[in-house]
């Protein structure tokens, strides 16, 4: 990662022997987009694809998105 620039937002593992240095926010928003990505696949017609266009399956997951926020 560092290599290409990027730098890391996840913490490493206790048993590592060097500490990475990582953004804490950063992290903490990581976490609620991988939950709203985990909310998003509960809906069945997300998770499979049944809309092959690009169009519609955008729609699908904007729909989705906002009955989610308002619930």
């Amino acid at each position: 990662l560092e290599e290409k620039g990027i730098r890391p937002c996840i913490p490493g593992r206790r048993s590592r022997g060097k500490p990475v240095k990582y953004d804490k926010r950063k992290y903490k928003r990581r976490n609620r987009i991988e939950i709203m990505f985990g909310r998003l696949k509960d809906w069945r017609r997300v998770a499979t694809r049944y809309d092959r266009c690009p169009n519609v399956f955008f729609s699908a997951i904007c729909l989705a998105a906002t009955v989610i926020f308002w619930l």
